[in-house]
């Protein structure tokens, strides 16, 4: 995940969550800030340019986030759901070869240091920065006060470079989180995944209270409950991944309108059912890969049952096709 076309290996890098983690001497260093929700197409490109530079200069390649997003601890009201929760954005980090994440705690002190002090102490001082490398919208510090201009002033104040990166664009989209997280809220995971370069996924566990042993025994899935960005309401084909194991899924995301007891729930049908070993902490993973429908409250529960068959045959068909 190391820019589009490259084969992805995730490497190891090394996990700060505080600049009081970072060892004295770490630098020098090569990075680029960011929230790095969904580690998108852009995203890629920007930690790609970051790590070569960094095999240029012989230099540590730095992604530097922060947990929670500024926007939840900020305006935690009309915070945007997050594509990726800090454990998925790490994992996929690692695709991109850095060699050390610094994940910051936004917080009050964080939310106020003016931006010098931001790139005096932990940029300079932490990282031994050399050369950052944003996107063009990038803006930090005490309420967003400084942007790439401003950047560049200190880069010259302080002697490290700042590369300013155009978006990037993926079939006429131009790539971003906000993007992405338009695109799945509207249940167009097609476009997403355009965007992101892989399929939009989720990762959670199975559903609490339903009675489960050590192996799963039906061909039905509920994901437990989760806080981050889902598809809109409706049927998708699916791969649903459980102790390494793949499966082709048809999954509904909704409130079940045809039942009387009408409840949110993502329920995934296993369509190459085998028994898998699987308890309330085993990791889930869902990757949606097709839009079928949207969710529709049936006349009865018959009629529903002939639609889903017919979502069946479908989604049947779909990974004849990619195969």
């Amino acid at each position: 995940m190391s820019g589009r076309g490259a084969i992805p290996i995730p490497s190891n890098p090394l996990l700060f969550r505080s600049v009081a983690e970072i060892p004295a001497g770490f630098g020098p260093s090569v990075a680029s800030i960011g929230n790095f929700d969904g580690v998108h197409l852009g995203h890629q490109e920007i930690l790609s340019a970051v790590v070569a530079e960094a095999r240029k200069l012989g230099a540590q390649a730095v992604a530097i986030t922060f947990d929670p997003h500024p926007e939840q601890f900020l305006h935690p009201a009309a915070a945007p759901r997050l594509l990726t929760p800090l454990d998925e954005r790490l994992r996929l980090l690692a695709f991109t070869g850095v060699d050390a994440v610094l994940v910051l705690p936004f917080d009050q002190a964080m939310a106020l240091l003016p931006a010098r002090e931001f790139v005096r102490g932990i940029l300079v001082a932490a990282l031994g920065l050399r050369s950052l490398h944003e996107g063009g919208n990038f803006r930090f510090g005490h309420r967003a006060e400084a942007g790439v201009a401003e950047l560049k002033e200190f880069g010259a104040e302080f002697g490290f470079s700042v590369h300013v990166h155009s978006a990037v664009h993926v079939r006429g989209l131009e790539v971003s989180s906000s993007a992405v997280r338009e695109r799945v809220a509207a249940g167009d995971v097609t476009r997403a995944r355009w965007l992101l370069g892989r399929p939009f996924e989720v990762r959670s566990t199975q559903t609490r209270g339903r009675g489960i042993g050590t192996r799963l025994l039906v061909p039905t899935v509920n994901l437990a409950a989760y806080d981050g960005q889902l598809p809109a309401f409706g049927v998708y084909v699916t791969r649903l991944t459980v102790n390494g194991r793949s499966f082709q899924a048809v999954t509904n995301v909704g409130n079940r309108p045809t039942f009387s007891e009408a409840s949110f729930a993502v329920e995934s049908h296993i369509l190459d059912f085998e028994p898998v070993a699987l308890d309330e902490q085993t990791p889930i993973e869902l990757e949606f890969l097709l839009r079928l429908r949207g969710e529709i409250q049936w006349p009865s529960p018959e009629a529903l049952k002939a639609q889903i068959f017919r979502d069946v045959a479908k989604a049947k068909r779909y990974f004849r096709l990619v195969k």
